[in-house]
């Protein structure tokens, strides 16, 4: 698989060439953006990723699946703007699977949610052993709980693996302090197998924003790991601490 060098000036070519795209799609379908910069960027660095080596903007929340172009074609990969976005998950939930394209309705509410939960959210670690345990049997887990989880590890009281399937130029831009092991989707099935060993212990998987790593939860699952939770906001929601490099 191509590495990308997000610094390089043809990804940075690109990534222009990509915000000029989801500009006109915004003014071709009434849409804005997501009030959150963050998932715009993500999804922006990711489209024009994909662009890069595929020649086609694919939705960077979806594994792109067939290695030629035939293959591309024949597996249905969602380009953007994709039709399942425009014709059902923007006029039914107000954004599109990824998040960067919303109706002007969602996105003033969003910031106001926004707005509000920066005001009245508190925080609170402190989980004893066993709530600790009974947290990692959940299958999707939020930014506070995996905070409070990493917390919960480093006094020992439990243990599990967190891996990141973002793309590396992802995990460089940040990451999850107490990332064990990057896992890109893009390469799925040829890393995993690095961690069968840990088939029968907990492991938590996250990416941007919870999309990918469903996904990859689910395919894990189906490889026999048994204990896969999911960070279901992805990092854009975590409160904890991020490193970069």
């Amino acid at each position: 698989m191509q590495q990308i060098d997000m610094n390089s000036d043809e990804f940075q070519a690109e990534l222009e060439k990509t915000w000029t795209f989801v500009e006109k799609v915004n003014r071709q379908f009434g849409l804005v953006q997501n009030p959150n910069e963050e998932v715009n960027e993500g999804v922006a660095m990711g489209l024009a990723r994909n662009r890069l080596i595929y020649g086609k903007r694919f939705c960077p929340c979806f594994m792109v699946e067939g290695e030629t172009k035939e293959e591309q074609k024949a597996a249905n990969n969602r380009i953007c703007p994709c039709k399942p976005a425009l014709e059902k998950e923007i006029p039914e939930d107000g954004l599109c699977h990824c998040g960067i394209f919303c109706t002007p309705e969602y996105a003033a509410a969003q910031a106001q949610h926004n707005e509000i939960e920066e005001i009245v959210h508190t925080h609170s670690k402190g989980l004893t052993k066993e709530q600790a345990e009974m947290l990692l049997k959940e299958e999707q887990l939020d930014g506070d709980e995996l905070e409070a989880l990493i917390e919960a590890r480093k006094l020992k009281m439990i243990d599990f693996t967190l891996i990141d399937v973002r793309e590396f130029m992802e995990f460089q831009m940040g990451h999850i302090v107490g990332t064990d092991a990057l896992v890109p989707t893009s390469q799925f099935y040829a890393k995993i197998e690095e961690h069968n060993d840990k088939k029968q212990t907990p492991v938590i998987v996250y990416c941007h924003t919870g999309s990918r790593s469903f996904q990859v939860q689910h395919a894990m699952k189906s490889l026999g790991f048994e204990h896969i939770c999911n960070l279901r906001p992805g990092i854009i929601a975590y409160p904890g601490e991020t490193a970069r490099g």
